[in-house]
């Protein structure tokens, strides 16, 4: 089985290595967004505004999973859309709009920014405190530690998300620790070897089923599917059997993890905080991708950012 970069050194050549490094940071930035979260005059939009927060793919997971914990929390309505689908926001009357970027040249982020100017306060949360991004906005959120070279994310969007969560009043600090554990851990062969994976979430971890799968479908280029847990059992169990992985997030609903072992297949429920729960999935994509011959640094048809009318790398 191939294995996963040593993330300290990893070799130059090394399918994967930019995704190593990052996804194994990730404790330690996690702590620098969470102190910065703690410390710094945030620019997060006020308890009872309401608030519209967008995104593109992985970020747009990250909208979903801090719009739901934003109002779970009861700091306000909170909606997250699909940068390319927010043309409500020409007609709801929104207090704020939230931006996630990990680049901040994403050309549906941009257009979005330059016609919400001057009418509706934003803010941008991003990687790169010099793109464009940045200079649309009312206000920025700037994690360049967290930025990333891997075409693949995976410190940024978690990082973004514990930010924001810290700022809801979140504690991390077991999630830091589980991620560490979930690093530590071994992959299990069966996990390596499964034929498909169901990832399901409820609430906030909702956002983190549906990146989790993102993950497999760019990395592995495996069949995947994600949904709100309640939800499996209104059709999509049909698929579960033998060789496949049904993953939680979060608590389980009653009965449904006898309701999946008894179609054969696993029930993945780890004992982690979500988002470290999120780092194993991480971990598991990239030593599937390298067990397969695959690059996760440069999967297929995808580049870093999505710039419409420019060619791919």
């Amino acid at each position: 089985m191939a294995q996963p970069a040593d993330p300290s050194t990893p070799p130059a050549a090394l399918p994967g290595r930019h995704m190593s490094a990052e996804l194994y940071s990730q404790p330690e930035v996690w702590e620098r967004a969470i102190a910065q979260a703690g410390t710094e005059q945030s620019p997060i939009p006020a308890d009872g505004a309401r608030v519209a927060v967008v995104g593109c793919g992985t970020s747009w997971f990250m909208a979903q999973s801090y719009a739901a914990a934003r109002e779970t929390a009861g700091r306000g309505e909170t909606d997250a859309f699909a940068a390319s689908e927010a043309s409500v926001l020409e007609t709801r009357a929104y207090d704020a709009v939230v931006a996630i970027t990990r680049s901040g040249t994403t050309s549906e982020i941009l257009t979005l920014l330059t016609q919400l100017k001057g009418r509706v306060p934003t803010l941008v949360i991003l990687g790169d405190p010099t793109s464009p991004a940045a200079g649309l906005a009312d206000a920025v959120v700037a994690l360049p530690y967290a930025d990333e070279s891997s075409v693949v994310q995976t410190r940024f969007a978690t990082t973004a998300l514990a930010y924001l969560l810290a700022t809801l009043g979140h504690d991390l600090t077991g999630a830091v620790a589980d991620a560490r554990r979930a690093l530590e851990e071994p992959v299990a062969q069966d996990l390596l070897d499964a034929e498909q994976f169901s990832f399901l979430g409820t609430g906030w971890t909702v956002g983190l089923a549906h990146e989790a799968a993102l993950k497999m479908r760019e990395a592995v280029q495996g069949w995947t599917e994600s949904y709100p847990a309640m939800e499996y059992r209104h059709g999509p169990i049909a698929i579960a059997a033998p060789g496949r992985v049904t993953w939680l997030f979060g608590p389980s609903p009653d009965g449904l993890a006898t309701e999946v072992e008894a179609t054969g297949a696993f029930f993945a429920a780890p004992d982690l905080h979500p988002l470290a729960g999120l780092v194993r999935v991480h971990k598991l994509t990239l030593e599937r991708a390298l067990a397969r011959g695959l690059d996760p640094d440069v999967p297929r048809h995808l580049s870093r950012s999505v710039i419409l009318g420019a060619e791919s790398p």
